[in-house]
């Protein structure tokens, strides 16, 4: 296979052609939302760019206990559950780098972020995020201002000669060599942490020197082959969301991002954070020229909303049975008050605030629970409890009231599985119409 012909590449031709075409980047690894993901797009007849991040997988396991091979195996053993192509399934690799590491001298951050790509390139992903934005140990004061364009550069060089060498040495890999995405100016993954209005929208001018830094750079170390597979830069369009607020994007301030990125025929953005933006401002990102959506929180957003939904109707309709009911609510909340590593620098607050973000937040950190035992246990046993008894129309009216008309429809059943897939589908719906 020629160089230029992974799929990803062929997007950003029609980009660069005038053509408002994009693909949506699913950052998640939660099984339930990668099977809808699949399901959704084998009925619309599309590819798909599945995502994890190095906090969600790592050579460590990350959050979710997988290594690159174990995800790449999930999705592939969900595509054969659901039929999809294999070979319409593109993995990448999200937000790649020492970031794990950052409280670590860079050194041995640097040495695990290399072990990290090393690994995610064997396990056969083919879209390289390198992400080398955020602050080491020892890197000056440990703000991120005092991280050099110029370090950040090197160390995403470093990373990438890494992907390199494993797809030089690996000849079934070669036959579809990687594409990366760069950028020194990334948000934050997962949301911001601050209650405050987003205006951190990347200078134009700093999005052109960065550029042409890293052009240098590839050049500087014999990767030229590399850069011409550099399909993307994350910038900041203003765009983002924290506990309660989304930033809508407004294109009347990034405009002249865009007017940069046309001058270079292999380069568009990609668009982090895109979560919770209206269907009409996707579409518009897509039209001034970001080829690439991502989406993590959102998804699993929808389908923590329609498990409480359902426990919520549980507990109408097992009223007499207490000790039947799931409890599933409660039991999150339990566990991730037992347990707060993953939410207490997100939620601040006094308690009943805390309580409120933990189930609710838009950050929606209970994506980093769904794997405890107990909370596993619950949401299957509300799922059996609801397929026992058939959901009256009035309360899917109550409490699930979109479900509720396409049901009336005829468009999806009254089962407990179909109206969770269909409150992850209508995320979907607003990414698929944009690109």
């Amino acid at each position: 296979m020629n160089k230029l012909d992974h799929p990803l590449i062929n997007i950003i031709k029609d980009q660069k052609r005038g053509l408002p075409r994009g693909i949506c980047s699913v950052c998640s690894a939660h099984e339930y939302v990668l099977e809808v993901v699949l399901q959704y797009a084998l009925a619309k007849n599309q590819d798909v760019l599945i995502e994890a991040t190095c906090n969600q997988v790592n050579q460590f396991g990350g959050y979710s206990g997988m290594r690159p091979l174990d995800f790449a195996r999930l999705v592939f053993s969900l595509a054969h559950k659901v039929r999809f192509p294999l070979d319409r399934i593109f993995l990448g690799g999200d937000h790649l780098g020492p970031n794990p590491w950052r409280g670590e001298k860079s050194t041995e951050a640097m040495e695990k972020a290399c072990a990290l790509v090393r690994e995610y390139a064997l396990a056969g992903f083919s879209k390289f995020h390198l992400d080398t934005s955020m602050p080491l140990r020892d890197d000056a004061t440990g703000k991120i201002e005092q991280l050099t364009p110029e370090i950040i550069v090197q160390r995403q060089i470093r990373l990438g000669q890494e992907v390199e060498k494993v797809y030089a040495n690996n000849p079934v890999l070669n036959s579809m060599p990687p594409v990366y995405v760069i950028g020194t100016e990334v948000p934050a993954p997962g949301g911001k942490k601050a209650e405050v209005e987003n205006e951190e929208i990347s200078n134009a001018l700093t999005l052109q020197r960065d550029i042409n830094l890293s052009k240098e750079a590839f050049y500087a170390h014999n990767l030229q082959n590399a850069w011409e597979r550099v399909i993307a830069v994350v910038v900041n369009i203003g765009i983002g969301f924290n506990n309660e607020q989304v930033f809508n994007y407004q294109r009347n301030k990034v405009q002249k991002i865009f007017q940069i990125i046309k001058n270079y025929p292999n380069l568009t953005i990609e668009a982090h954070s895109t979560d919770y933006q209206p269907a009409n401002l996707l579409k518009q990102m897509v039209i001034d020229g970001v080829a690439i959506l991502k989406v993590g929180p959102a998804l699993t957003f929808a389908f923590r909303e329609a498990l409480f939904a359902l426990a919520h109707i549980e507990k109408e309709l097992f009223y007499t049975k207490p000790y039947q009911q799931s409890n599933l609510i409660e039991i999150i909340e339990e566990k991730m008050l037992e347990d707060s590593q993953y939410w207490q620098e997100y939620y601040q607050g006094a308690e009943q605030e805390t309580r409120l973000k933990i189930k609710y937040s838009l950050l929606d950190r209970v994506r980093y629970y769904w794997n405890v035992l107990e909370i596993k246990k619950a949401v299957n046993l509300l799922i059996e409890n609801l397929h026992q008894k058939k959901i009256p129309l009035t309360l899917l009216s109550q409490f699930m009231p979109l479900q509720y008309q396409r049901v009336k429809e005829g468009l999806i059943e009254n089962t407990p599985r179909e109206l969770i897939n269909d409150s992850i589908t209508r995320v979907l719906d607003h990414y698929y119409a944009a690109i």
